[in-house]
């Protein structure tokens, strides 16, 4: 009998010991020797894709957007520019007038990131409703030169009363009801990804033009969510497809198969109160679907009709820089990005040094908390930096340590 009780003591330490070892096999198969395990705010953990840029806490996390149409980076900017950042867009005219098309000159910045960064992601740029003639693929969408490509002018908006074209600042809109256009727009957009040698693609503008036709938005949006699914499936599953305002109520459908999600803030009057907590929200749902989230703030006072001389707004956005900065890592989760300018040109904040942003940050330490259930005063703790702010008087207070 007491053997017995010795054989089942050593049968339980053995079952035990082998559980230890499979759980920690387990975790092993799951994190790599090395890999980071990010947390999200409702103690989850985020899953990112292989493909997906490089993320840290070190700093704060940044995204860059930009387009100079008349030229190329020089070599101090790409230095610049990849010194703080993995994740990068070239915007929709980048080097249209020195090398002739936009694509080329995406491709050429890419080369240019990758040789001093390899790992990093760079997109392309592509508008789902203007018609941007940037690009070689897009050059006809003139007035100049349309008429005399029908093919093209098939794919555009008719003012049913004047027959003219819909335009919108000077560019054509797509008509995405056509599904002879939806197919050449995802050809066009693939073959501008590879030929451009970029990670993926940034897409403008979800809502398919609607405003022309409201009471045909319900088909509008499944066909926006269509054409961007074809997009996802035709640009290959190792591909980052960044949806500009994808959290939108008009794009309902397109949601599902973005990577990505920015956040445009591009006036005050979408940075309101009510807005920036559905963003936060917004930004754990993406986390929770393993999903990137690009915060864009601009900056305050800096809005259509409202900018300061050109000389001033690298120090007028220095000064604005706190708020805007506290707004983003209230609600920042893994894998969400900052962005913040005044504009989307060189000129307009990317080569502008930014010394807060290169401060050590560290990981949230949990989520945000709001001072009052009704209140808009909300705090939020990092390894080295302390966050206030109140989105209502629009004060904010980040003290590093």
């Amino acid at each position: 009998m007491k053997n017995n009780s010795i054989l089942r003591f050593i049968s339980i330490l053995i079952f035990i010991n082998l559980v230890f070892l499979l759980d920690v096999e387990a975790q092993n198969i799951e994190k790599a020797p090395g890999e980071s395990v990010f947390v999200i705010s409702d103690g989850s953990n985020f899953k990112p894709k292989d493909f997906y840029p490089k993320f840290s806490w070190d700093t704060t996390p940044l995204y860059f957007m930009f387009q100079h149409k008349k030229r190329l980076l020089l070599p101090e900017e790409v230095e610049f520019i990849a010194a703080r950042t993995d994740f990068i867009c070239i915007e929709k005219s980048h080097g249209k007038v020195e090398l002739g098309a936009a694509e080329l000159g995406a491709k050429h910045e890419v080369a240019a990131f990758k040789k001093i960064k390899p790992d990093a992601k760079v997109l392309f740029y592509f508008n789902s409703a203007y018609a941007w003639p940037y690009t070689s693929y897009t050059e006809n969408f003139t007035n100049e030169t349309i008429e005399d490509y029908p093919e093209l002018k098939q794919f555009l908006l008719t003012n049913l009363k004047t027959g003219a074209l819909y335009e919108h600042y000077g560019a054509f809109c797509f008509d995405v009801l056509n599904p002879d256009f939806r197919e050449w727009w995802v050809d066009t957009v693939v073959k501008g990804v590879e030929e451009s040698d970029c990670d993926g693609v940034f897409i403008d503008q979800m809502h398919g033009n609607s405003r022309f036709r409201k009471e045909e938005q319900p088909e509008i949006e499944k066909a926006m969510g269509e054409m961007m699914a074809a997009l996802k499936h035709k640009m290959g599953s190792d591909k980052i497809l960044l949806g500009n305002n994808a959290n939108n109520n008009d794009a309902t459908y397109v949601y599902p198969v973005c990577d990505a999600v920015m956040f445009e803030n591009y006036a005050t009057k979408r940075s309101s109160i009510e807005n920036l907590l559905n963003e936060w929200q917004d930004m754990l749902k993406n986390a929770k679907e393993g999903k990137i989230s690009v915060f864009r703030l601009g900056v305050e006072g800096a809005g259509r009709g409202n900018l300061k001389p050109k000389d001033e707004m690298p120090k007028f956005s220095q000064q604005k820089l706190e708020f805007a900065l506290a707004c983003y890592l209230i609600g920042a989760q893994p894998y969400s990005y900052f962005m913040y300018s005044w504009g989307w040109q060189l000129s307009t904040g990317p080569l502008v040094d930014y010394p807060e942003l290169q401060k050590p940050l560290g990981a949230p330490k949990g989520a945000y908390h709001r001072t009052l259930p009704d209140g808009w005063e909300f705090t939020r703790e990092f390894d080295h930096a302390s966050v206030w702010v109140n989105t209502e008087s629009r004060k904010a207070k980040i003290t590093w340590y």
